[in-house]
């Protein structure tokens, strides 16, 4: 959907007005939360720090897919402040422990629009929301009162500006997770002072749904004591969606307040159990001083996004770049104690001495949101190996999407050994030996589940053996592609040859009539009729694609693939027909998450992200230029629609960072980024080795060409750039042209 001028040239006013004033050190005061909160970006909107467990903000009445975090710009209903939020995915789960400020009485249930006395659910007056990175604060219209909310990593923090009322009441919500998230279990521990007024509350919520096996403990404290702490049972017994009567609604009585009393109250998190909570909330958030913690919130951000310094754009597209910033690093999110104790992938809670991570979304992030944390955040990039690797010895593969320490097993291929590989070949070994990396990877690769079992037998995975064929075997490719790679780095050549040959068995697939990669029957026909422009969601040979999009998905072989074509000119020609061919896809059930098209190009998911380059990476860097203007200006803006598809916890807006950068990495745990058009005047990006900045002299809409490069001063005539040159400081200097 393109950009409503109006609303652009006010938001454009009103921030150059604010941005006069602010420090430039303040990069927080350049994100816009709320770019792709419209569509189907699916992103959080709400209060958290970089990576944190606790993401704190607002859940509406609709389970449906546009609410996969609980939030969208169409609806203003409130049910709650949920601490966990998923964010720009395509399956809704978490929201756990939901606290709603209330006057008056209410029901234990989630509500409906069409019974405005029920529940303790609240219309939200939109033209008083605040949200800015690490704070969060709307008046709810039904009571009243104002929410206000920060948070640490562990532990989320509220402010409620109260009304005069003689029945205030902290709601506490343990039933209502998101989507398609139910409560298995839930209860409440009350804590009193001598006096009998409640101290605090302890508590745990235990669901199933995308995370079949999902626990969460919490610790509240108040600032204000109550005489009385109530619970009451979720009305519903539906035991095939797993639900059971339990106490899940708590009720911390306030009784009276007066005129605009604040009342405060701090929920930490713990996957472990309620001391672990209780002890995260002593060790992150010991006081009361709630504009501290604001602040606190707002610096750590800060920190974060001054890793990339950007200058020389307007306030927009400032805004675009930060707010992209910003989505890469509300995950992975912290899954441990302060004391080091996580829950594994096998439910057994262990002592931990590394971080250990969740919320990894790798069939979309490998491609670029693990690249980019190499580049930005070295320091976690052990501690993201070293989940890996115990994820695999507890469940006995490396992770596929992994959430609250449940394998998911969410989309195709191995994307988790790809991840994983690439960290080893930049030098993140977490302390492993090359037997344990060895190990780790081909135990994945030929444990035989998924289609892997079929694709070791046939050597390719038969379409009318399993669904979604083409596209599992071809991302099993990239991972055999990625394994051979990292195996040759840690040189153990004969692994390397094997998965290299491995990584080739999407020829298995090529029609070298038609020119397409097809789905391929046992017997080795091609599976009839065939459209490609024609997509039915989960149940055809590609993952949420057409033929067009899955002829490009040999990012570990572009060689081979145009040893298919038969030259580079005639690889080009039908790249060149990718985006010339009909910009809609037909099939009465084609997936919704095919977006985002230029011809078939479908910028909005992510298998095509890497497809541009392929442009550069076969000598018409001119075209990848073009190409990926388009993709800057119609696919990225500052607008609650400005996202071309869902978020994918991070993938979508790592693109545009690489991007504009200048270059991006195509080919998996081979650490090169290959050049492609400069989006920014420049940048200076915090690395391993220093600084390493990048300028494009004489960007502009005229000059949008790379007509030459230096590196550190001298002049530089790859059409990539290595990972180790990036890293170790310096200066990537682009001159612009014609």
């Amino acid at each position: 959907m393109k950009p409503r001028p109006l609303i652009l040239a006010l938001a454009s006013a009103i921030l150059a007005a604010c941005h006069s004033t602010t420090p430039v050190e303040d990069y927080a005061a350049f994100v816009n939360p709320k770019i792709g909160a419209g569509g189907h970006g699916h992103v959080f909107v709400g209060a958290n720090v970089p990576f944190g467990f606790v993401q704190l903000g607002p859940t509406s009445i609709p389970q449906s897919w546009d609410w996969c975090s609980g939030y969208h710009d169409s609806d203003r209903t409130v049910i709650g402040f949920s601490h966990t939020h998923l964010s720009g995915t395509g399956i809704g789960d978490l929201f756990d422990v939901t606290v709603m400020p209330t006057t008056g009485p209410t029901t234990p249930e989630r509500g409906s629009e069409d019974r405005p006395g029920s529940g303790a659910w609240s219309y939200a007056d939109r033209t008083k929301e605040v949200c800015e990175p690490g704070y969060y604060s709307v008046p709810l219209e039904r009571y009243g009162i104002t929410a206000e909310m920060t948070a640490t990593a562990r532990v989320g923090f509220h402010r409620y500006t109260f009304p005069a009322s003689d029945n205030a009441n902290l709601v506490f919500d343990l039933e209502n997770g998101g989507c398609w998230d139910d409560v298995t279990d839930a209860g409440f521990e009350v804590v009193k002072n001598a006096d009998g007024h409640v101290k605090a509350i302890g508590g745990y919520r235990f669901s199933t749904g995308w995370a079949r096996n999902q626990k969460v403990f919490f610790w509240a404290e108040f600032s204000r004591p109550s005489t009385q702490f109530s619970v009451a049972e979720n009305p519903n017994n539906d035991s095939e969606r797993g639900r059971v009567r339990k106490p899940v609604y708590g009720y911390y009585t306030l009784g009276e307040t007066v005129e605009n009393e604040q009342v405060l109250v701090k929920v930490a998190l713990s996957p472990v159990s309620i001391e672990g909570a209780r002890a995260n909330m002593a060790a992150e958030l010991p006081g009361w001083d709630f504009e501290a913690v604001k602040a606190d919130a707002r610096a750590a951000w800060n920190k974060e996004l001054g890793k990339v310094a950007v200058s020389g754009l307007d306030a927009d597209a400032r805004t675009v770049f930060y707010t992209a910033l910003y989505h890469t690093m509300i995950a992975p999110s912290v899954f441990n104690d302060v004391d080091g104790q996580y829950r594994g992938a096998d439910d057994v809670v262990r002592p931990g001495d590394f971080q250990n991570y969740t919320t990894f979304s790798l069939w979309d992030t490998y491609r670029a949101a693990m690249p980019l944390m190499t580049v930005i955040h070295p320091e976690r990039c052990n501690d993201v190996t070293a989940t890996f690797y115990h994820i695999y010895e507890q469940q006995g593969d490396l992770p596929v999407w992994h959430l609250m320490g449940n394998e998911t097993d969410c989309m195709v291929g191995n994307p988790g050994l790809i991840a994983f590989a690439d960290n080893i070949v930049k030098g993140f070994d977490a302390g492993l030996t090359k037997e344990q990396i060895i190990n780790a990877m081909t135990m994945t690769a030929t444990r035989p589940d998924r289609g892997q079992d079929l694709r070791m037998e046939y050597g390719f995975i038969p379409a009318d053996l399993y669904r979604e064929s083409v596209a599992n075997d071809m991302e099993y490719a990239i991972a055999d592609g990625a394994l051979s790679n990292a195996a040759a780095f840690l040189g153990n050549d004969a692994v390397a040859a094997v998965y290299r040959d491995r990584s080739r068995s999407y020829r298995h697939f090529w029609d070298p009539e038609l020119q397409f990669m097809r789905g391929r029957k046992v017997d080795g026909s091609f599976t009839e009729p065939f459209d490609p422009i024609y997509s039915r969601h989960e149940t055809s040979d590609y993952t949420e694609g057409t033929g067009w999009q899955y002829i490009w998905l040999v990012p570990h072989d572009v060689d081979g693939l145009v040893e298919l074509f038969g030259s580079r000119e005639a690889t080009l020609a039908k790249l060149d027909g990718l985006f010339e061919a009909p910009d809609h896809v037909e099939g009465e059930n084609a997936s919704p998450d095919i977006s985002g098209l230029i011809g078939q190009y479908a910028h909005g998911n992510e298998p095509g992200h890497h497809t541009i380059y392929l442009y550069s990476m076969l000598g018409e860097p001119e075209k990848a230029a073009d190409r990926l203007r388009q993709v800057y200006k119609e696919m990225y803006f500052n607008d609650v629609e400005g996202l071309a598809g869902n978020e994918d916890v991070g993938q979508m807006s790592a693109w545009y960072v690489l991007s504009s950068l200048g270059f991006y990495q195509v080919e998996p745990a081979c650490p090169r980024f290959w050049f492609g058009a400069p989006n920014l005047p420049k940048a200076v990006v915090k690395v391993a080795g220093g600084t390493f900045t990048v300028t494009a002299r004489g960007l502009s809409e005229e000059k949008p060409y790379i007509r030459g490069v230096k590196l550190n001063g001298k002049p530089y005539d790859l059409p990539y750039i290595e990972y180790k040159d990036i890293v170790a400081g310096g200066k990537l200097e682009f001159t612009m042209g014609k």
